[in-house]
């Protein structure tokens, strides 16, 4: 039986020992490598030959969607996956248009994770996987959020500087704080805290400000 090797590239190492977990008893799924920034990912493909890098957007060195370019360009049989806690529709368009083979969301289930390493490996479609569509249309019921403000909301609930949103969406920074004013005043809100503790608290990202 071939067994799919796989690469991962997140900054947080509880992500590879989450994937390991999922993954373990899976006979034909090995990960050969992990790479906790941008800049690691290249030579590590060149050592350890993946079929699928698994790597989340931001990361240090290099984002993902710059690391998804150069794989593309240096080594088109190598298939990749974007694993991500944002997962509205602008995030996913800007990964599967980078060249992204598929996207995971975070919020999927370990047990469904193993089967969508699968399909990012072999289905010839790109394509969204583990979304939790439930959470995002509540938020836009609610407080009328649009698919692309609920995606700054998310990065800037990571932490994100207005520049680093920027560059992850390919948006001038001008039209990051243009969002970001649209964001406070329908979650009635002042500031940045203020807007990451309510995404939290409504549970549209994974972790709470910092």
């Amino acid at each position: 039986m071939r067994r799919l090797k796989l690469l991962l590239a997140d900054d947080h190492s509880l992500m590879f020992e989450a994937i390991a977990l999922a993954v373990e008893g899976e006979e034909d799924l090995e990960i050969v490598g992990c790479a906790e920034t941008g800049s690691q990912v290249l030579p590590l493909v060149e050592r350890t030959k993946p079929d699928l890098v698994v790597l989340d957007l931001r990361m240090p060195g290099m984002d993902g969607l710059t690391c998804i370019k150069y794989l593309r360009e240096r080594y088109p049989e190598v298939r990749t996956a974007v694993l991500s806690g944002m997962d509205g529709d602008e995030t996913i368009e800007a990964a599967l248009r980078a060249g992204a083979n598929a996207f995971i969301s975070k919020a999927i289930g370990p047990t469904d994770l193993p089967a969508a390493l699968r399909r990012a490996a072999e289905d010839p479609v790109p394509q969204a996987m583990g979304r939790t569509k439930k959470r995002l249309e509540s938020a836009v019921e609610e407080v009328g959020l649009t698919d692309r403000e609920l995606t700054v909301l998310g990065a800037l609930a990571e932490g994100q500087s207005n520049k680093e949103i920027a560059r992850t969406l390919w948006l001038a920074e001008q039209t990051v704080k243009f969002h970001l004013t649209n964001i406070y005043r329908k979650l009635e809100v002042s500031n940045r805290t203020e807007a990451a503790r309510y995404a939290f608290e409504q549970g549209l990202v994974e972790h709470g400000p910092s």
